[in-house]
């Protein structure tokens, strides 16, 4: 019998090592991109809920769900625990890029000081949704307003932000007499046929894939587009954004696309009515969504009744980071009730 030597002894001893540690570098180097994923998903689920528990206290908001008349479509609202007769009621339309809360988290707060607020989530966001196949702004109005009237909200001023713009038109249109003032912050709403082709060929990627993104470059690109003033990501991997769209943005991606395709094929109104309530404009100066001539263009549109407020050193996300300035904004022309008789 061969007698082991101190070679055969230490290479017996050190295989099972040199594969111990080879299965740990492989093991490493597949698993720690998807636990890195996972945990950043993690993270945008908790702040989450952490904005939703923020709602809860702070800005003393409770979670419903109204369900609409077609028993075919239900809308979440953040609605007041205790509504406040001394206080105006306000409806919140928030646009693409998050549900109400992550829109309106600069804001909800300081607001909720001096109205009673209310902000859905729009059907296909949030907690909202439908079985229905109609992808229109009307439809979202509708569904808006059906929610108001259940939530017993007889009378309201509209604050809305970009997609939500053309919801709250609708809503002013359709319901003038639930419809107080509207404050409407950058939205596309007066573009013409040639405008609206234009500004989008101008755009780097295709609309929807900047609306509804997949990939950590397109969200990326939209958030450059939406900030001016500096870039909050700016120095985060991508896998940090993807984070984000793991965690958030993959319900209903499929609806959310046609809610944004169905408004691109849509043919601007030539005859777009002027609807009869005082209406704050509300542009940053630097928007590369929606710039600020399509804020003066609105403006003329609709005449004596409405005033345009630019916000200086601003881009599309006005709610984001000038939300200060945009709450004074509103509170001034809201609260007021000789705003058009100033000078602003």
């Amino acid at each position: 019998m061969a007698v082991p030597t101190m070679d055969t002894l230490s290479l017996g001893k050190s295989a099972p090592r040199c594969v111990s540690i080879t299965t740990k570098i492989i093991l490493h180097s597949i698993l720690n991109p998807l636990l890195k994923i996972q945990w950043f998903a993690f993270l945008f689920s908790f702040i989450d809920a952490i904005l939703a528990v923020y709602f809860r206290t702070i800005c003393k908001l409770s979670s419903c769900t109204v369900v609409m008349d077609d028993e075919q479509t239900s809308m979440h609202f953040w609605a007041p625990k205790r509504r406040d007769p001394r206080k105006p009621n306000l409806l919140m339309i928030h646009g693409y890029g998050g549900d109400s809360k992550w829109q309106f988290m600069y804001q909800a707060g300081p607001l909720s000081q001096s109205f009673n607020l209310y902000a859905p989530d729009l059907v296909f966001f949030g907690k909202s949704y439908s079985t229905r196949p109609d992808r229109t702004t009307a439809f979202q109005a509708k569904c808006v307003a059906q929610g108001m009237e259940q939530l017993g909200v007889g009378r309201y001023s509209v604050y809305s932000i970009s997609y939500g713009g053309y919801v709250a038109y609708s809503m002013a249109e359709m319901n003038p007499e639930s419809v107080e003032k509207m404050v409407i912050v950058s939205s596309g709403i007066a573009l013409t046929e040639e405008q609206k082709a234009e500004h989008l060929g101008k755009l780097e990627k295709d609309v929807v894939d900047l609306l509804v993104p997949q990939k950590a470059e397109d969200l990326r690109l939209l958030l450059n587009l939406s900030i001016h003033k500096y870039d909050r990501f700016k120095g985060y991997p991508d896998i940090f954004l993807q984070g984000f769209i793991d965690a958030l943005g993959q319900r209903n991606r499929k609806e959310k696309k046609e809610l944004i395709e169905h408004l691109m094929a849509k043919k601007p109104d030539d005859n777009l009515s002027i609807i009869p309530q005082e209406t704050l404009l509300v542009w940053g100066d630097s928007d590369k969504v929606f710039p600020l001539v399509f804020g003066q263009q609105l403006q003329r549109h609709l005449g004596s009744k409405a005033k345009l407020k630019i916000l200086k050193d601003t881009g599309h996300a006005s709610n984001m980071e000038s939300a200060h300035l945009l709450n004074d904004c509103m509170k001034e022309f809201l609260l007021s009730k000789s705003y058009f008789s100033k000078e602003n």
